[in-house]
């Protein structure tokens, strides 16, 4: 995958261990997010993905754990014609304490995937399944 360093400071996404699907992407400068507060910090990349696949920003579970720290849009999506810097958007959802984050600091994932195109085709009925019309949450009754 292509990748462009607008912060060459920074380290290049990273997997942490062989076999982990998302690479950690790094905050570009330091923030502090107040409880219930939500910041936008850029990451120092850019990609350019090849048609057919996309990228997902996902939350660090280790941020979410420990502080309470997760994306607003998660996952974000970045998709392939898209050549600007990933930014992510974060929100301290602890109630009580503020949270600092450092330059440098891991502060999301990147997963890339194969994403398939869809023809849309619209009918007047769809067929059946097993599960049909039943909505969120209609599995736990």
């Amino acid at each position: 995958m292509l990748i462009r360093r607008l912060d060459p400071d920074l380290p290049m996404p990273t997997y942490a261990h062989p076999g982990d699907a998302g690479a950690d992407l790094y905050a570009v400068e330091d923030v502090e997010l107040l409880p219930g507060e939500r910041v936008i910090v850029g990451t120092g990349i850019a990609i350019a993905l090849p048609d057919g696949f996309a990228a997902f920003v996902h939350p660090r579970s280790g941020l979410a754990a420990k502080h309470g720290v997760t994306l607003v849009n998660a996952p974000g999506t970045v998709d392939a014609g898209y050549r600007g810097e990933i930014r992510v958007t974060l929100l301290n959802t602890d109630t009580k304490e503020a949270v600092r984050l450092r330059r440098g600091d891991r502060v999301a994932q990147l997963v890339i995937q194969r994403v398939e195109r869809a023809a849309f085709y619209e009918v007047d009925r769809l067929p059946g399944s097993a599960r049909g019309d039943g909505g969120f949450g209609s599995t736990g009754r």
